[in-house]
């Protein structure tokens, strides 16, 4: 069985729609792979809770702890290495984690590092997406899952889907719709991603 590492920043609902793929019943449309540890930047992330109820081993890497952003993923890259057992983990998922990862990180984990961007890409890169493509009148929002690079949000695609902007949508309505097809179209890329 596969390992892979979920890394966090807040509530994790992406995390657990992770976490419920790979625990499936029917195994053809299990993820194929075993979450073994979730990790958090944040001593307070919501979803180092939800993980914990499910028995998957927790770990803090505090940002706030580090001088300077590369001894922060030298040391979140030993933790990540670290819950597998040959310290090479067949990917490192990237869900709702807010920090810039360095560009000798990313090439750490090249091909086995995984993001979720709540836009279609390559619109809308960095933050506040949602009220972006209000904004810009987009008439369809979403989400994209692609490969890390160290540029941000400008790696390989893996999976996107579309929503539509309603009249009278707002960044959190809008939001609460994309969210939904993150939570669909993640699990699913991760399980294309590790067969191949």
């Amino acid at each position: 069985m596969k390992n892979i590492v979920i890394l966090i920043s807040g509530t994790g609902s992406n995390m657990a729609a992770i976490v419920r793929a790979a625990r499936r019943e029917n195994w053809e449309q299990r993820l194929q792979a075993r979450v073994a540890a979730v990790i958090s930047n944040r001593p307070q992330a919501g979803g180092l809770v939800h993980a914990q109820e499910q028995g998957i081993a927790t770990e803090v890497v505090d940002h706030r702890s580090f001088g300077e952003r590369e001894a922060f993923d030298q040391a979140l890259a030993q933790a990540i290495d670290r819950h597998d057992p040959g310290g090479r983990p067949a990917l490192v998922v990237l869900a709702g984690f807010m920090r810039v990862l360095t560009p000798g990180f990313v090439a750490h984990y090249e091909g086995r590092l995984v993001n979720i961007h709540p836009s279609l890409l390559p619109a809308f890169t960095g933050l506040h997406t949602h009220q972006r493509a209000l904004d810009a009148g987009c008439r369809v929002a979403g989400a994209t899952v692609h490969l890390v690079t160290a540029e941000l949000d400008n790696g390989p695609i893996l999976a996107q889907a579309a929503v539509p902007v309603l009249p009278g949508d707002t960044a959190d309505s809008l939001a609460s719709r994309v969210v939904t097809q993150e939570h669909r179209i993640y699990p699913a890329a991760i399980a294309a991603l590790l067969r191949g």
